[in-house]
């Protein structure tokens, strides 16, 4: 991939968007990065940091209008496709806003980038894809069926993706995220994941940044046209979450083990399991190396089903 190049970030004011900005703008090979954002789950603060640097640009508005989508890829050479409404409950609670969102919005985004001659799009995809899968470790050709709205929504990116390049050649590779977390992220939303809600330190967020800075750069041609697990190289239970987090801490306190409908009972983090492309150097950012003291008195609140 050459220098200059002009870059599309749609959620760029969400947690893992504004962090990936930030990572473009040091980037040498960047000319510009334009931010695409609604600002319904994002935060502008969360790009004030770049305001004034001279690579930056915002453009205010929603994947949903095919016009706007349109705009914001115009003079663009790749996409980083971030915008989603994220969240299972909240997609239980509105599946059709999240169609909307999720669907419509992301098949906007292809169709206004292959009119402006994008080469290449990366898009956000999710390890909800994996639904009722029970195998370990999952990879990624192997999924179940979709367990929530907001997993199928997330399936279906993966669908169109495909069909667009082999129809119109346009490139994709998706990144199955899976538990990210770090800074930007709102700990104190409604729909927050359960790592933020009690620990801010962490620096996950690195690893889905680093994953979206090679696929947007890769000339590897066996690597596009692909879908990829992003995370770390071990499973970790919140129980064993919680015990490293005492370790550093200091804390006795027991967890309080609360019943719920949609609990989660398992963190998973996963390397790169693709066997047909290897295309993937750098060291991931494992668990321990992240965890900071915090507080003596923490309250881990597990939710189990």
């Amino acid at each position: 991939m050459t220098s200059n190049t002009n870059i599309l970030v749609t959620g760029g004011a969400g947690f893992i968007g504004s962090n990936l900005v930030g990572a473009l703008l040091t980037d040498e090979r960047v000319q510009k990065v334009r931010v695409l954002d609604n600002l319904a789950t994002g935060f502008r603060k969360n790009l004030s940091e770049f305001e004034v640097h001279p690579k930056f640009e915002f453009f205010e508005g929603d994947i949903r209008d095919f016009d706007t989508c349109l705009k914001a890829c115009e003079g663009v050479h790749l996409v980083s496709h971030q915008a989603a409404l994220g969240s299972v409950p909240r997609s239980i609670k509105d599946p059709l806003t999240t169609h909307e969102v999720n669907i419509t919005g992301t098949l906007n985004i292809f169709q206004a980038a292959l009119q402006q001659g994008v080469k290449r799009v990366v898009f956000a995809a999710s390890s909800s894809t994996y639904g009722d899968s029970p195998g370990l470790p999952k990879v990624e050709d192997k999924i179940g069926k979709p367990l929530s709205p907001y997993a199928v929504t997330k399936y279906v990116n993966e669908l169109y993706a495909d069909v667009f390049a082999r129809t119109y050649g346009i490139e994709y590779i998706g990144l199955r995220y899976f538990n990210v977390y770090g800074p930007k992220q709102d700990p104190n939303g409604a729909y927050a994941a359960v790592i933020p809600l009690f620990f801010k330190a962490a620096h996950f967020v690195d690893n889905a940044v680093e994953a979206n800075l090679l696929s947007l750069f890769t000339d590897n041609k066996e690597a596009v046209n692909q879908i990829y697990n992003v995370a770390c190289g071990e499973r970790t239970s919140l129980n064993q979450l919680w015990e490293m987090i005492c370790e550093v801490a200091g804390c006795t306190q027991k967890p309080i083990m609360v019943r719920t409908g949609m609990g989660i009972s398992l963190i998973v983090w996963r390397m790169w399991e693709r066997q047909k492309s290897c295309w993937l150097t750098k060291e991931n950012i494992y668990l321990k190396k992240a965890w900071k003291k915090h507080s003596s008195t923490i309250i881990l609140y597990l939710k189990i089903v």
